[in-house]
């Protein structure tokens, strides 16, 4: 099992700056990748970004340019450093880790509880 806890949400004004960080414990030593995933009221919870073990990422189109994944295998966290923000933005945030699992590496996915995000004036 892995546990996620994620920190960081809050209230912001349009433009303004939030950095979000997500911690994983428990059997760590297989995940593979790690992202954010957000999810806006009446809307299906969307991609944010990821990032493999290898540093590789990838963004949603919407957040390019604005927000930027890090992650530290050392420390187990990754860290999700949001810029310029619109009130578009504003969701819960969710932490998802993918660890493989077995002989034939299987996927199994984790979630964290979610940070609300609110973007405005």
């Amino acid at each position: 099992q892995v546990q996620l806890v994620e920190s960081g949400g809050g209230l912001v004004q349009p433009g303004g700056s939030l950095r979000l960080s997500c911690t994983a414990s428990g059997s760590i030593f297989s995940i593979n990748s790690m992202g954010w995933y957000r999810q806006a009221p009446g809307k299906q919870r969307e991609l944010v970004a990821t990032i493999t073990s290898g540093g590789s990422t990838n963004y949603a189109d919407s957040v390019k340019g604005r927000f930027t994944i890090s992650r530290d295998n050392a420390k187990n966290t990754v860290w999700l450093q949001m810029n310029t923000l619109k009130p578009e933005d504003t969701a819960v945030y969710y932490c998802k880790a993918v660890r493989l699992a077995g002989p034939d590496l299987r996927p199994l996915y984790y979630w964290g509880q979610g940070t609300q995000v609110t973007v405005s004036s």
